[in-house]
Parts: structure tokens; sequence; C-alpha cells
């Protein structure tokens, strides 16, 4: 099972959308900043989980996320 996901940080107005087959290691290591170049740790303040949603494999996922990806600022 994957998880396609949006992250907000308000401080910031800025959305992240990913996929991920374990949301809570995910979600951990968007809180911790693990990744020093992803998008996420260039911004300080909190990302709040704004949506999320199970899909059956990755393919799905892949397909949703960028669906999702491309509704962005219409």
């Amino acid at each position: 099972m994957f998880v396609v996901y949006a992250l907000y940080n308000p401080k910031h107005k800025k959305l992240y959308i990913g996929q991920t087959r374990d949301i809570d290691l995910r979600l951990k290591q968007h809180e911790g900043k693990i990744f020093q170049n992803s998008f996420t740790s260039r911004f300080d303040g909190d990302w709040i989980l704004l949506y999320k949603e199970e899909q059956p494999n990755r393919s799905n996922a892949l397909i949703r996320e960028k669906q999702l990806k491309s509704y962005r600022g219409r």
C-alpha cells in the first residue's frame, strides 16, 4: 500500500505533494529535515499534513501524485 500526501507550510505558504510506502517515517523525515537539500528542508516552520490517500501500488501512487501536482495554481 502506498500513500499520496500533501503537506502545507503556513509560514511560507508552500505546498508539497509526495508519495511513500511508509507515511509515518516520511513525515518524520520531513519534520527532522533529514534530507538537507530537499524542498521541505529549505523552509523553516511546521509542515502540516493536509491530505492523504491510499493507493494499491506505486504505479497508481505516482499517477495520482502527478495528477495532484498538475492542479496546483489553477
